[in-house]
């Protein structure tokens, strides 16, 4: 585990970490979790409270390059560690490729789950650049979506992966 410092008695910790390329140092309760932090306390709302079970996949992060559900780390332990929310996307004004063909195939319908597939297929990209559609499916295993059915889903990372190859 990181190292943490504890501030006005036992029950608050001084978070330092890095969010979406931003240096974060943030007083906040020992019991929180990494979701709760991004939300209530940074206003980072991309993140989505969903099951809180960590079996629906909305509250999807990339903590030091890989997805983890953020409603069951603790914040404790991302003292030093990087975290992507969907808000670190876009690059300027420019939204990333996913969030482009997300929105071009009708895959973000309630946009509930959106935020987390879209990072789960971020980090599938960005060490497959040419998925398959069952290695598509085993990325976003964790992630469930209740209006598309998927197949825009699938459908939207295969164009954006395709546009990222430069193949479109």
């Amino acid at each position: 585990m990181r190292s943490e410092r504890t501030i006005d008695g036992p029950g608050k910790i001084v978070l330092s970490f890095t969010v979406n390329g931003t240096g974060v140092e943030i007083a906040v309760a020992r019991h929180k979790t990494l979701l709760e932090v991004l939300r209530e306390d940074l206003g980072l709302t991309g993140t989505k409270h969903g099951c809180e079970l960590g079996e629906c996949g909305a509250c999807t992060v990339i903590l030091d390059g890989a997805p983890v559900l953020a409603c069951l780390v603790p914040a404790a332990a991302c003292t030093g560690a990087r975290v992507e929310t969907v808000e670190g996307m876009a690059v300027g004004p420019a939204l990333h490729p996913l969030q482009d063909e997300f929105a071009e195939a009708g895959a973000a319908q309630c946009g509930y789950c959106t935020s987390g597939m879209l990072l789960a297929a971020k980090n599938l990209l960005e060490s497959n650049r040419d998925p398959t559609r069952d290695e598509i499916r085993r990325a976003l295993a964790g992630n469930l979506c209740r209006c598309t059915g998927y197949l825009q889903i699938y459908e939207a990372i295969e164009r954006a992966a395709a546009r990222m190859r430069g193949a479109t």
